[in-house]
């Protein structure tokens, strides 16, 4: 069973992106890890295994928080797209909020 996003996770991810700290996409998401501009690695829980595979290695080389949480169509409507499979939070105290409700919600690895 897949449990699906909290909607205060939702609304933070959105402020993220309203405020210009969220990349959305795969390629910007591993340009922010290598730039080490990501506090906040978040994965929906559907993407592929190889898609999870590389992130986690990313990760945890750059030692960046990962979570998973929703599917790719719940985090695009987070951030206004149909679909989203990876996003990275490029601000230290937006990724701290979105752990601690994605954390309480049993989101978090």
């Amino acid at each position: 069973m897949n449990p699906g996003m909290k909607p205060e996770t939702a609304g933070r991810i959105g402020l993220a992106r309203r405020a210009g700290k969220l990349a959305v996409g795969e390629e910007g998401c591993l340009k922010a890890l290598r730039s080490r501009k990501a506090f906040l690695l978040i994965l929906s829980r559907d993407a592929s295994a190889n898609t999870k595979k590389r992130f986690r290695d990313k990760c945890a080389f750059y030692q960046v928080p990962l979570i998973e949480c929703g599917s790719r169509h719940e985090l695009g409507a987070a951030v206004g797209r149909s679909a989203a499979v990876a996003m990275a939070v490029t601000d230290a105290g937006m990724a701290r909020g979105i752990l601690q409700s994605a954390g309480e919600y049993g989101g978090a690895h």
